[in-house]
Order: structure tokens, then sequence, then C-alpha cells
């Protein structure tokens, strides 16, 4: 198969040309020869490497927390409609049993689900504050340790690819080096933390932070905060760009001094994305979605009902960022820290062959996995 014709969006620049498929692979960029192939004419379109969420809780009125394969599945195809291959299925702070049976079931789901494929899993809690909930179950919190997490992710630890835990709480010296040593990525969120623990957490192995200015202290002047602590150093962090998580004045500040090569976009998403208002579910707890957010009747937000075309639309409306700087942001900033930047989230050959056709305003009009025609 042959895209022709294509503005193809590269890591550095987007440049007008064609790329050659086989077998799933992007074989080569600019092929001379386009005989016996079918030939896909761009017209000047966009074509984007797929997007890839690290932070996504459900859509199509499931949830990963169903723990079963239906729902992960639904979700999978649900979002690839908006142009997202690959994803991380995000678990609640729930009881062990529970989380044990989502990651079960998205180890039995990898490679099976008819969307966007599972890349592994994130742990949004039971390790995180009381006192920086969101719309995480206080019922559930446990404290870190190695012997608790693993009773949560049984034998499937080679599927977890992040944990959220708030750097303060007693018990992460014992786990951030463990889950390091795994090559498990750990994020800070959920926390109340200060500047100083936040930065001795950083030393520790933290290396990435969840939705940045949410549930976490805030930066000022004399207490620079969580949000110090990431703008103060290298870790990497993820940003729901719906205008409702963060202003975008906020955004604007964090990628002036994050810079596109350290943060990632994600929607972390719930079972309304992709579904009229009504009242849905989050981590066992009732959320009303209304008016573009999802809240719990306390009206704290409960995740988004965010896709990643539309946050990629937000983000290049609201910044000075060039097109292809926001695309990194969706794309290969995620399959580096899922560790698939050798074969996923950019144009390149050898590369898998998940791709997006946008038009001109960044619409998804076409959507390609491992070479297949989704959309």
């Amino acid at each position: 198969m042959i895209f022709k014709n294509f503005n193809l969006i590269f890591l550095d620049k987007v440049e007008l040309g064609s790329i050659k498929i086989e077998k799933g692979k992007i074989t080569e960029i600019n092929p001379a020869q386009y005989k016996d192939h079918n030939v896909i004419d761009g017209e000047g379109k966009y074509l984007s490497p797929g997007f890839i969420d690290i932070h996504i809780h459900g859509a199509g009125n499931k949830d990963t927390m169903d723990g079963n394969f239906n729902s992960l599945n639904t979700i999978s195809k649900t979002i690839a409609n908006y142009g997202t291959t690959t994803f991380l299925p995000t678990t609640m702070t729930q009881s062990i049993e529970s989380i044990n049976k989502a990651v079960a079931a998205c180890k039995d789901a990898k490679g099976k689900v008819e969307g966007a494929h599972i890349g592994g899993v994130h742990l949004e809690g039971p390790f995180i504050s009381p006192y920086a909930l969101g719309a995480q179950n206080p019922n559930f919190l446990l404290k870190p340790s190695i012997k608790n997490f693993q009773k949560t992710v049984g034998e499937n630890i080679s599927l977890i690819k992040n944990v959220t835990i708030a750097p303060e709480l007693e018990g992460v010296k014992e786990l951030v080096p463990y889950l390091r040593k795994h090559n498990i990525n750990v994020s800070m969120g959920h926390t109340k933390a200060r500047y100083k623990e936040a930065m001795e957490g950083i030393k520790l192995g933290f290396n990435h932070s969840t939705h940045l200015f949410n549930a976490m202290t805030p930066f000022s002047h004399r207490e620079p905060g969580v949000v110090g602590a990431i703008f103060d150093s290298d870790i990497t962090t993820e940003t729901i760009s719906d205008g409702i998580h963060i202003s975008y004045p906020a955004l604007r500040i964090a990628c002036k001094q994050k810079s596109s090569d350290k943060m990632v976009l994600v929607s972390d998403a719930m079972m309304a994305c992709g579904m009229p208002e009504g009242d849905y579910r989050l981590g066992g707890q009732k959320v009303v979605y209304k008016n573009d957010q999802v809240r719990l009747a306390t009206g704290a937000l409960a995740g988004s009902i965010l896709t990643i075309d539309k946050a990629v639309r937000n983000v290049f409306k609201n910044t000075d960022l060039a097109l292809h700087e926001v695309i990194k942001m969706a794309t290969y900033n995620g399959a580096k820290f899922l560790g698939l930047e050798k074969k996923k989230g950019k144009i390149e050959a050898f590369y898998d062959a998940d791709l997006i056709i946008l038009n001109k305003d960044l619409n998804v009009e076409g959507v390609y996995i491992k070479g297949k025609k989704f959309k």
C-alpha cells in the first residue's frame, strides 16, 4: 500500500511526501515505484503516527475496572475512531481483588482487541494521599510496599508500565527503587508533597508526573510544591488539555518550561467518553457528565471525556508550538514512555504502520492500525 501526496508529520518537520507499507510496517519513505500497489492519494492532507494515550480509564460506556475483554475491546474500538492506536488501560483505587482482576483482563486482552493496541497497564493508586484523592476512593488506599504491590498485580508485573504514587508517603523508599528496577515508570500524583519531598522522590526514582497541576501541590514563590519540582527537574509530565483541567495560559507556561520533549498529551477519559450526557461511574462512584465535564456529586472532576485528537487541536490552537511538536506530544513521547520508541510513534522505515489521516482542521478522517484500515 502506498500513501501518496500527504503532508507527512515527522518528529522535526512536516513535509509533503509518500510512504510505502507492507505487512503492517512502514517499509519506505518516498518510494520511487508505485506499480502494483494500492495507492491512497492524500491530496495534501496530513499523515500522522497514531496517537498513544498513556492514561485512560474508559470510553464507550465501559471501564477498565470492569475487568473483562468486552469492556477493553469496546474502549479499544471507541478511542481508535478518534485516532488513538495504542493505550494504557488505567486502573483506579479499588480493592486489591478488583485491581488484580482488571490487570489480568488486560493481559488476556493484549494483542486480541480490535481497535487500539493495549500497551500495558497504568495503576493510578492505590498508593496515593488521602488528602489529594480527586475522584479516587479513600476506602481502598494502601501503604506503598513491595508486598502490597505484588498482591495488587499478581503474576502480571511485566504488564505494568506506570504506577502513580504520592512521594511523601511512608514506604516509597522501599517500593520506588523496586519498580524502577523492573523498568516500571513511577509517576508522582494525587499528592500533597512539598517541593523538598517531591525532589527527594525524583532522586529516588520518580520519572513522571500524573495530570500536571491536578491533585498536586501548586507552585508559589515561597513553596514551589510538586508543580515547582516538575518544572525544576527533567522528569516528564502529562496534561489533560481540555481547557477544564488546565487553563490555556497555564498550559502555555508549562509547554515553555518543559518543552515538547517532556510533555505527553493524555485523555484521562472515563466511560462517558464518546457517549451522550448522563449518569456514569468511575472507580465505583457515581459521576455526572454535563456541559463537557464529568464530576462526582462532591463537585470534584472525575476524569474527562476528552479524546486525543481534540487535545491536539486544543494545544495547537492555544499555544505557539509547531504542529510537529504537538503531534510528538501525542505520539512519540508516549511511545518513548512505554519503551516502544523503536517501533511506534513516528513515521520512519521499519516502524509499525499505525497511522492516521488528518484534514486541514486536524480532524481524523482515516485510521490504520498495523497497516489495516480501521476507519
